[in-house]
């Protein structure tokens, strides 16, 4: 199945076509906002940011660099954008790596891609003085913050300055480089949940198509702007956050990091904001905490919420901004689009949202599809489903089961080329053009999709019940005392059966507020956390129950998206 456009697009037919049309359509519009040190912002114009390409382009074709691999570290910033864009639009391949990546994975991902130089920013360079010294195939180490060139390694100021002047006196090196736009010229590497890293391989064409669906079903122009809040190193943040932005003339902000989300969503007042289930959860709640501690408050917001909503249904009027004024000023006052993504959403918050006059739309991609494969329209809508498919690409569900459930696969321009020098993991995933997520899932009779889980992650009982850990997952993080769970299977040897195991990680300052007390007994958040498995069971037939479960206090550890890494978890 797929969609058709709700509304026109222009069109672009590469990464560097984009840039060139948007400089041209939104010269003297902001295209970015940056934070000084004295707290005040300044912008980046459209005409700059490209001269700026331009040069930084101009300057590492100078350096020899044309057709080479280039890598990009560091934290969300102006640089990193102007470091992508010149090494995709005419250099050779860019290379976006995971900041929060150990240095050996740092250096073993530049020796996979074969990266001839890196671009990072100042808190990578302890490391990259020890990569330099081990892998002579990095010719080029240069950094988003020095001045100058210093102890071998190159300034990225240096190079745009350099690129300007050889510019002005003719080069065009650069700006006149042609760009295949079906040609390998991204390469994403991405662990996912289940598996060890593989090196997605996109093309200009990927990303340009997927940039162009979105917009042909999402309305975005260029009176919006965006805050910055998910690394782009990934995906979904690089497409959605920061290339579609640009696309539509849109002005982009960067958060100086979680703990200041908030004074930032006010300083910027962004009116689009791309976030994953993890944040809007915390936001929804930080919401509803708020509420709930003023007396009465919670009963008067409830009350506004039916009248509101009664008054839509009945006359037109959609009073909802102005009713809960207050909470459209804690996330910057302008918010009119939250689209959320990277893994599952409680309907519940985008139900709240929605509640308080915010849409919120819930999609479902992956690097393989640059990424976005479905997503929820303003004008058609479900809860709890990941929406309908794009126009550029097709989704079907393959060999459904007698609930429904199969695997999504997915045909379409926007559909990566391959795994990087990995054949027969590319053989496993791409048949006949159709891409094989190893997502589980289902369509309703409306043609909207929703997730049941991984493919990999199935619990099969003797008797053939399908378990999908996510949904049990989905009833504990419902549970104000569970901060995060993973639920697997595992073989009783005495039944010779598949039981339902839980890890659960306790949220211990709502267990303290419920006991009125600091210090805690393992005995007591013991009982609390049996309550709360004890009522999530009444729920479920009884082969879903959980048989068991441990507690641990700390947190999983979780790729870039907050989705944990079950591979790498210990199940006994």
């Amino acid at each position: 199945m797929t969609s058709k456009p709700i509304r026109e697009v222009r069109r672009i037919s590469d990464l560097k076509d984009m840039l060139n049309q948007s400089a041209q359509l939104f010269p003297d519009h902001d295209a970015f906002w940056l934070k000084s040190g004295d707290g005040s912002y300044r912008g980046i114009k459209y005409r700059q940011f490209k001269n700026e390409v331009d040069a930084l382009g101009t300057a590492l074709i100078g350096l020899g660099l044309k057709d080479a691999a280039i890598a990009v570290i560091g934290e969300n910033r102006y640089e990193w954008c102007l470091s992508y864009l010149a090494a995709v639009n005419g250099t050779g391949i860019v290379v976006p790596l995971d900041r929060e990546l150990p240095p050996p994975e740092v250096e073993n991902l530049l020796d996979r891609s074969h990266a001839n130089a890196v671009i990072f920013s100042q808190k990578h360079e302890k490391d990259m003085r020890y990569i330099s010294s081990v892998l002579p195939s990095v010719k080029y180490f240069i950094s988003m913050d020095a001045d100058e060139d210093e102890n071998g390694f190159l300034s990225l100021k240096k190079l745009i300055r350099s690129g300007l002047e050889q510019i002005a006196g003719g080069n065009r090196s650069f700006i006149d480089a042609a760009v295949d736009p079906e040609a390998f010229s991204i390469l994403l590497f991405t662990s996912g949940t289940t598996d060890l890293a593989k090196g997605v391989m996109l093309s200009h064409k990927n990303i340009a198509t997927n940039i162009m669906s979105v917009c042909s079903v999402l309305y975005i122009d260029d009176s919006d702007s965006t805050l910055c809040m998910l690394p782009l190193h990934h995906t979904y943040a690089c497409t959605t956050s920061f290339l579609l932005m640009l696309y539509n003339g849109c002005r982009i902000s960067f958060i100086e990091g979680l703990k200041h989300i908030a004074k930032n969503l006010k300083e910027t007042s962004p009116t689009i904001i791309l976030a994953v289930p993890l944040l809007l959860e915390s936001m929804y709640k930080k919401i509803w905490d708020t509420i709930n501690k003023q007396k009465g408050k919670a009963r008067t917001v409830k009350t506004a919420i039916a009248l509101s909503n009664t008054a839509l249904r009945l006359f037109g009027l959609d009073v909802r901004r102005r009713l809960f004024r207050q909470i459209h000023e804690n996330i910057g006052g302008k918010v009119r689009l939250i689209i959320s993504g990277a893994a599952a959403l409680d309907p519940a918050v985008s139900k709240g949202f929605r509640s308080f006059g915010i849409a919120l739309m819930q999609g479902y991609g992956l690097t393989e599809c640059s990424p976005i494969v479905t997503v929820n329209q303003l004008e058609r809508n479900l809860d709890g489903s990941i929406g309908l498919p794009l126009p550029c690409d097709e989704v079907m569900i393959y060999k459904p089961n007698k609930e429904g459930i199969g695997e999504l696969i997915v045909k379409g321009d926007n559909v990566m080329l391959g795994y990087f020098e990995n054949s027969l993991a590319t053989e496993k995933v791409l048949k006949d053009g159709w891409f094989y997520t190893g997502d589980l899932g289902k369509m309703n009779k409306h043609g909207f999709f929703s997730i049941t889980g991984r493919k990999k992650n199935v619990i099969v009982t003797k008797n053939g019940k399908n378990i999908y850990p996510e949904e049990v997952e989905a009833y504990l993080d419902k549970s104000p005392y569970i901060a995060e769970s993973m639920v697997y299977g595992k073989d009783d040897e005495a039944s010779e059966e598949t039981f339902v195991y839980a890890m659960l990680v306790p949220a211990m300052d709502a267990i303290r507020d419920k006991l009125g007390k600091q210090e805690l007994e393992e005995n007591e958040v013991f009982r609390i956390i049996d309550a709360e498995v004890k009522s999530v069971n009444k729920n479920m037939p009884l082969y879903k129950r959980i048989r068991r479960f441990t507690i641990r206090q700390e947190e999983f550890a979780k790729t870039s998206t907050k989705k944990i890494k079950r591979y790498i978890e210990k199940i006994g």
